[in-house]
């Protein structure tokens, strides 16, 4: 765990990078393909336009309307929270570097619910008979964030002064 004197307008900076490119590729998606349509890119890799009114996995897809704002209010409070985090634990890399990769997953997702009522997902792997869901840029940063949350918190049990 770094504590060099990073600022966390780095951090901010890859967010908006990452919301940035989140929703560049849902409006090629949007305007490119119809609900449902999609075409092959690899035998087990294809692109396909599919709306989630849910969260991951479809979580609450089927609640009736209500889970949309709930997902709204709940992502924008996360981003709040990193900010804050951001901002105190600057120079902290791999927690800078994996919360604008969350802060920018959740930001994309945001805007998607608000906008359109839903999350576009696009991305579709497929392989031996298993379909995996259907997910966009934004649920790939959240998903790298995770991980390197994880890391960085097994990197820091191990550097403690107990082990």
């Amino acid at each position: 765990m770094s504590r060099t004197r990073t600022s966390p307008w780095l951090w901010l900076a890859l967010a908006a990078l990452l919301v940035l490119l989140d929703q560049f590729t849902k409006v090629l998606i949007v305007g490119s393909l119809q609900l449902g349509d999609g075409f092959a890119v690899t035998s087990f890799f294809n692109i396909v336009r599919v709306h989630n009114t849910g969260a991951a996995f479809s979580f609450l897809a089927q609640a009736g309307g209500w889970q949309r704002w709930f997902f709204t209010g709940l992502g924008l409070a996360a981003a709040v929270f990193i900010v804050w985090l951001l901002h105190r634990h600057p120079g902290q890399r791999l927690f800078g570097f994996a919360m604008a990769c969350v802060l920018g997953g959740a930001v994309g997702n945001v805007i998607d619910r608000v906008i359109y009522g839903h999350v576009v997902d696009f991305l579709d792997f497929h392989a031996l008979g298993l379909h995996f869901p259907a997910f966009n840029v934004a649920d790939s940063a959240i998903t790298v964030g995770a991980a390197c949350l994880i890391l960085d918190e097994l990197l820091r049990v191990r550097r403690s002064p107990a082990h």
